[in-house]
């Protein structure tokens, strides 16, 4: 619902809640008008209750007031005397409604300085609890959220395993766009693998089905800072349409909203109004090449030619995420729709790149089995491996022995198939891509036939305007456009494990309305975090270290400790020295 709805919604919410309690609030003592004006009626409520007055703000926070309303509910039968665990649970099963009986039918009293406390112990408990819940939601929401490093895309800033507090603070808290939903959970339930949010996720049926319209318009509250250019930023991924993160193949697309996308986290190497190119794998803007933080160590691919086969020693030593095979196929028969065709739909069997090529063979790089291998007539070309590691490493390998060359591979092999804006006019890659021009907030670009493809989804998706081209020329919302104006800033995010990365350069720009956060600080971190607990090994070095700073990290662990126990022993000091007095 757009804004203008969503004040009608709660002015006939106020109207319903008037009908159902200006009789109890003539019994309270008040005034029958009361209980219908907006906001007002709220603070009355409050000292009819005897609840602090700053309830009424809970009550106005997406997700908080799933807890908050029916607590209203129930503490306003209680106030009439309809303090049984029936009659709460009839309040909260008939969605405040039991009030409606309680002003027309049955006949009760206001009970003035009733105890607010819970009666029984069970009470008490699932008061604190709620309430936990509810200091917990306002935190996580606009102020601090925990993340979880789930994969190597920026491994050697960030490694798998880091605990993270992500700021809202920063960039400014993004208020819940979903607002019916499970509290301090994402898109799903733990443990029951069910979506943990009311919304219709099916394409053809989100602008029309009623479950949607109790979506909220995106409201952001002010920050202290801008996203600046290789900041390490938590968003939403725009283009997510899937079930589960990690099942790439799903029976359908499930169109979610924005807060409810997958969260990931990159570096943004782009901000608005950039001019953005990769050159061999390294990342240029407005034509100089992209300065990156000391603490910053990229990983590529190399492509590494032994002596003598690569050992599990060499790979530990040397931290090699990754190590690919390398093979010689014939270019005819790659070059087969046919064949091509059954590595797509083989995807779980074989996984196979090309690198090069000349006129009679394609070598490509990847796994594949035994049965695939000879099908395809595959060569593989001895002791040559494609390995992922860091430049600092690449020259310690080079200077062993048994290497006869490692250099840096760049993929010059066009990929439109998967890379944004997987268009045959643009044949570009991960490693060579651009150059792109990053929109910006209130400028205008030009808009041709040519430059569409790479602009289409920002216009249409992500500022929600209809795009369709017909012949040469364009047309926005059924009028011809020859420009565009954009309404907000796009950043442009990458890992800095530049092979072992789906970022933007597979699809595209981030607008600033999916940015929710900045990682500011490692809270634990532990190595074989997806190996069983009885892997697990804490990396004391990185625990209690800051995400961004320059130089070496450092751990404050042991000041927090000491901090920790000095205040413990001093409370425990000066108890001990009262009871003395």
């Amino acid at each position: 619902m757009t804004w203008t709805e969503w004040f009608i919604f709660l002015f006939i919410i106020q109207i319903i809640h008037g009908l159902g309690t200006w009789k109890l609030y003539i019994k309270a003592d008040r005034k029958a008008w009361e209980a219908f004006i907006p906001i007002y009626n709220a603070v009355v409520l409050m000292k009819i209750i005897s609840r602090p007055w700053w309830w009424i703000i809970l009550m106005f926070l997406p997700i908080v007031n799933l807890i908050m309303i029916p607590a209203a509910w129930v503490e306003t039968a209680r106030a009439f005397g309809k303090d049984s665990k029936l009659d709460a649970l009839i309040c909260i099963l008939t969605l405040g409604f039991y009030l409606y009986y309680l002003n027309y039918f049955a006949h009760v009293n206001f009970i003035e300085n009733r105890q607010l406390k819970p009666k029984t112990s069970v009470g008490e408990w699932i008061t604190s609890i709620l309430f936990a819940i509810v200091a917990a939601t306002i935190v996580h929401t606009y102020f601090f959220q925990p993340f979880v490093i789930p994969s190597s895309s920026l491994e050697k800033s960030l490694l798998v395993g880091d605990f993270l507090i992500v700021s809202k603070l920063h960039y400014g808290p993004r208020a819940p766009m979903t607002t019916v939903a499970a509290p301090m959970v994402h898109d799903t339930i733990p443990k029951l693998g069910i979506k943990s949010y009311v919304y219709n996720d099916n394409f053809e049926e989100r602008n029309s089905s009623w479950l949607n319209k109790l979506q909220l318009p995106y409201l952001r509250l002010p920050g202290f800072e801008t996203i600046e250019r290789n900041d390490i930023v938590v968003f939403n991924q725009p283009a997510d349409t899937l079930l589960d993160m990690n099942n790439f193949n799903p029976d359908r697309n499930y169109y979610k909203p924005i807060d409810k996308k997958t969260n990931l986290v990159k570096r943004c190497v782009g901000v608005a109004g950039d001019t953005l190119e990769i050159r061999n794998g390294y990342v240029f803007i407005n034509g100089k090449q992209n300065e990156l933080p000391d603490r910053t160590e990229l990983q590529h691919y190399y492509i590494f030619e032994s002596k003598s086969p690569i050992t599990p020693n060499l790979i530990d030593k040397y931290d090699i995420e990754t190590v690919w095979n390398v093979y010689k196929i014939n270019k005819e028969f790659w070059d087969d729709d046919r064949i091509q065709n059954f590595l797509e739909q083989n995807k779980k069997k074989v996984y196979l790149r090309e690198t090069k090529r000349d006129s009679l063979k394609v070598e490509v790089y990847g796994a594949v089995g035994q049965e695939i291998f000879y099908k395809l007539k595959m060569e593989e070309i001895e002791n040559k491996y494609l390995i992922n590691t860091t430049l600092k490493d690449s020259k310690k390998i080079e200077l062993l022995p048994q290497t006869i060359s490692i250099r840096q591979f760049s993929n010059t092999v066009p990929d439109y198939k998967g890379t944004f804006p997987m268009n045959a006019a643009y044949d570009w890659n991960y490693d060579n891509f651009g150059p792109l021009w990053i929109p910006k907030a209130g400028e205008t670009i030009e808009l041709s036939i040519d430059n569409i493809p790479l602009y289409k989804r920002a216009i249409s998706e992500y500022e929600g305007n209809k795009v369709v081209t017909r012949g040469n020329q364009i047309f926005i919302n059924d009028a011809p456009a020859t420009s565009y104006t954009f309404k907000q800033d796009y950043y442009w995010m990458m890992g800095d494990n530049r092979h072992n990365s789906i970022d933007a350069r597979a699809w595209g720009f981030v607008p600033f309305n999916h940015t929710f956060g900045k990682p500011v600080f490692i809270w634990m971190s532990i190595d074989g975090i997806n190996d069983g607990i009885k892997n697990w090994r804490p990396r004391w070095d990185r625990i209690f270290t800051t995400v961004s700073g320059n130089g070496e990290r450092r751990s404050y662990l042991i000041p927090f400790l000491v901090v920790v126990f000095g205040i413990t022993f001093f409370n425990k000091w000066r108890k001990k020295k009262k009871a003395k007095a």
